[in-house]
């Protein structure tokens, strides 16, 4: 498993770094640490001698938090670059066939101030492997579970197959949540067909399936996570209700969305 860690050296990046570390750590993983330059001067000589010294500051602090986690099992690198954060970490993750982006986030109240208009959510569009966000007041130490919310459409199936596998391998338990905006005889079997798929592809995991009945997605999401704080919540970039809930900014958005919940957005 291969990690690629964006870092700005704030304290939630770091822990970012250190969940990074114990994921890759389950099966002798690795982490690549990058801290990426972006700098716009008007002249050419201002721009030199800031580089210069953007890059050495950021050399000197990757080397540093490189050195404090040699010790662990997780093989450990980093790389300096320099660009558009987004652009330059998913190209590396592409490059690097990385597993995963994992990063830390800045944010208020609302899921929409947590992403809306932050290096994530560029990251997550730009990236082609999942990326996981770490809001501020994540509480790392108490992540218990992965929950893969879910619309019961086609492109699900290999997002399933893989937070199947990546639970297993981080030691965490897993669930599934299906919201509904209406009480459909159609998506209770489809919820039974969920049962059956898992049970025949892997007889072995415990099944455990959250149906939330609500006015919208958002609000379900909500809900389930008032109830259940010691997740990581997983979702389909091409959810086309749940994400345009998130990514647009509307009325519908504004859900008290915990901040402290880890979310991996899978693409």
């Amino acid at each position: 498993m291969k990690i690629i860690v964006p870092v700005d050296f704030s304290p939630n990046s770091i822990k970012a770094l250190e969940l990074a570390v114990t994921m890759a750590g389950k099966k002798h993983g690795q982490v690549i640490l990058v801290h990426v330059i972006e700098i716009v001067y008007d002249f050419a000589s201002q721009a030199a001698i800031a580089l210069e010294s953007m890059y050495r500051d950021g050399e000197k602090q990757l080397n540093a938090l490189t050195k404090t986690y040699t010790a662990s099992e997780v093989k450990m690198s980093h790389k300096l670059l320099e660009g558009s954060p987004a652009i330059a970490v998913a190209r590396l993750a592409e490059e690097e066939n990385a597993t995963l982006i994992l990063m830390g986030t800045k944010g208020a109240s609302g899921i929409n101030k947590v992403l809306i208009g932050s290096t994530a959510v560029n990251m997550i569009r730009e990236a082609t492997c999942p990326v996981l966000i770490i809001p501020e007041k994540a509480n790392i130490a108490g992540i218990k579970k992965v929950t893969l919310a879910l619309e019961f459409a086609n492109h699900e199936e290999k997002f399933i197959d893989w937070i199947v596998n990546m639970s297993q391998r981080w030691q965490l338990g897993l669930e599934f949540l299906h919201v509904q905006t209406q009480q459909e005889f159609r998506d209770q079997l489809s919820v039974l067909g969920l049962e059956k798929y898992l049970e025949k592809k892997y007889p072995e995991l415990p099944v455990r399936i959250h149906t939330y009945y609500a006015e919208s997605a958002s609000a379900g999401l909500e809900e389930y996570l008032d109830e259940h704080e010691n997740t990581i919540l997983v979702m389909c970039h091409e959810h086309k209700n749940l994400w345009k809930q998130i990514l647009e900014k509307s009325e519908s958005v504004a859900m008290a969305y915990h901040t402290h919940i880890p979310l991996l957005i899978m693409n």
